[in-house]
């Protein structure tokens, strides 16, 4: 494969979250020349691609996912010359830029949106989804997914919050509305788009209701808006009309995607995307009803599910590889032990993904161990999802205390604080007052504390970028599980050629013994490619200890 063709199978992409990232200017929100300040942090780390949540002009309702302007600028992150400075600065560092696309729905603020509801008449009437009665649907932000307008006396449908209409894709006239705004980005240089709930855009045409339980309220209506009727005709236009014109990489998050649809969707031969984020990993441990009722994560479910995307996407498509994002918590307080063994656990994790077929995608704080938050008051938090659910559990009964656990544990503003850069006030991030508390640990784990230490997190995974470039068989290898039934060692092979690689990640704080004969073997005779402890080569495994072994 030559170097150039497909760029990004060989990138690892860091997500920048630039309200939270860095503040230039004392106002206690990150911004675009914050991030400037930073960019040789991230040369260092050895990132090829940033991926930029929204920094479009929005009133924030969703912090940026509720776009009022596509080609404008959010005044509080700078201005389209400081977009233009920070773009030019990424390319001169030879890194590439990303950028979210946010085309499910703009905000309710949007011209489009303001022109739609003002009468039936209007040519954007059909850019958005009216109707005189509304079906059964949820918002995935609790309460109805429809929205009453006195207007028109119609209902308008938001899968997400009230703020957030939802576009009509059925019309072809939004559709090149939206085709020409990613040209304008794509003209300026950006080098792909990471594309929010993409797979949403094609609803079933009779809109029908979602079933539901006694206890429910609102139906489930992502049957028919996830993966629908015409999801691949509109990927397919995207890519004709605009995306196979640019050498860009694109990445879709699909909820709800199978390894059978996420094939049709990364079939390089079926010009759609590049690659998909899957949910499933990051739901096991949700129990019935939601990712907020909480269950133990149950290794042996992990290993099935992420070693069955790798075989099933091998030679046929492409993977993503994440434990992290602006909506997920932090992976070290979730899959690892962030009082004591933290750094320990955070290594791990990060081999045990970083090892697999895809491109990996680190969050800004994961590579110093960042960890999740516990703010005493629901006033503390900023994120719509979790004040939404906060106020319908408290109506049905739930306690205080319940509640907080799950937003403690799955909150998604445990990834939203602000970026740890030293251990002074603010962690760094700001001179003024930040928009969200930084977290408490500040003191302990923050970026200058990780420079200064060859032993920290930060050195560990810029390893890890960097056996990416150096080994082949970590971007080309086949996967398969070993030690299936292991409930404490996520083991796997890599095989490439003659080449082959042993990954051994122990999720478990006791020492835990390896009885496999032929696994033993392979451990005396392999040699130790990257490991968290000094490796001691007697089968044991100590407490979220990793070692990637290669013949």
């Amino acid at each position: 494969m030559k170097k150039n063709e497909h760029w990004w199978k060989q990138s690892v992409v860091y997500q920048i979250y630039p309200r939270s990232f860095m503040d230039s200017n004392g106002d206690g929100i990150g911004d675009i020349q914050g991030i400037i300040k930073k960019l040789d942090y991230l040369k260092l780390l050895g990132v090829d691609v940033i991926w930029l949540s929204p920094v479009y002009d929005s009133p924030n309702d969703d912090n940026g996912y509720d776009i009022r302007d596509y080609q404008a600028i959010m005044n509080e992150f700078g201005t389209m010359a400081d977009f233009d400075n920070m773009l030019e600065e990424v390319h001169k560092r030879d890194m590439k830029l990303i950028m979210d696309l946010v085309v499910n729905h703009t905000s309710d603020e949007h011209a489009w949106f303001v022109q739609s509801k003002s009468s039936k008449d209007t040519p954007y009437r059909d850019y958005y989804i009216w109707r005189s009665l509304p079906n059964n649907w949820g918002s995935v932000f609790s309460g109805p997914a429809w929205e009453y307008d006195t207007t028109t006396n119609e209902y308008y449908l938001h899968i997400f919050s009230k703020k957030q209409p939802d576009l009509n894709w059925e019309n072809p006239k939004l559709r090149q509305e939206v085709y020409q705004m990613m040209g304008f980005w794509l003209n300026k240089g950006i080098d792909g788009f990471r594309m929010d709930v993409i797979n949403f855009i094609s609803k079933h045409p009779e809109l029908p209701d979602g079933s539901k339980d006694k206890e429910q309220q609102y139906g489930d209506g992502s049957p028919y808006f996830m993966n629908g009727p015409r999801i691949h005709e509109f990927l397919h236009e995207m890519n004709q009309e605009v995306l196979s014109k640019y050498p860009v990489m694109t990445v879709g998050e699909m909820p709800g995607a199978s390894p059978d649809d996420a094939i049709l969707y990364t079939d390089p031969n079926r010009n759609e995307v590049n690659m998909i984020f899957t949910f499933e990993h990051m739901d096991l441990d949700s129990a019935p009803g939601g990712k907020w009722n909480l269950k133990p994560l149950y290794l042996p479910d992990l290993k099935e599910n992420l070693a069955k995307w790798q075989t099933a996407l091998h030679n046929k498509g492409w993977n993503s590889l994440y434990w992290n994002n602006h909506d997920q918590p932090r992976i070290v307080s979730r899959f690892g032990d962030d009082q004591n063994y933290r750094v320990e656990s955070a290594k791990m994790l990060a081999t045990c993904l970083h090892f697999m077929q895809g491109t990996p995608y680190i969050y800004q704080g994961e590579e110093i161990g960042m960890t999740n938050v516990k703010f005493d008051s629901l006033e503390d938090y900023r994120d719509i999802e979790t004040i939404n659910m906060y106020h319908e559990r408290k109506s049905l009964g739930y306690s205080h205390e319940e509640i907080m656990t799950s937003i403690y544990t799955k909150g998604r503003d445990n990834a939203r604080t602000p970026m740890q850069w030293d251990d002074s006030e603010n962690g760094g991030f700001t001179s003024g007052t930040p928009w969200i508390k930084v977290n408490q640990r500040y003191k302990e784990i923050n970026v200058k504390a990780a420079l200064e230490d060859p032993n920290s997190i930060f050195y560990f995974y810029k390893r890890l970028i960097s056996l990416r470039k150096e080994m082949d068989i970590i971007v080309e290898g086949s996967f398969e599980l070993l030690l299936k039934d292991n409930t404490e060692i996520f083991a796997y092979e890599r095989k490439w050629n003659d080449d082959h690689l042993i990954v051994l990640c122990n999720f478990s704080h006791s020492e835990v013994s390896i009885e496999e004969d032929v696994l033993l073997k392979k451990m005396q005779e392999y040699q130790v490619v990257i490991s968290n402890y000094e490796p001691l080569n007697t089968g044991i495994l100590r407490p979220y200890e990793t070692i990637v072994l290669r013949k």
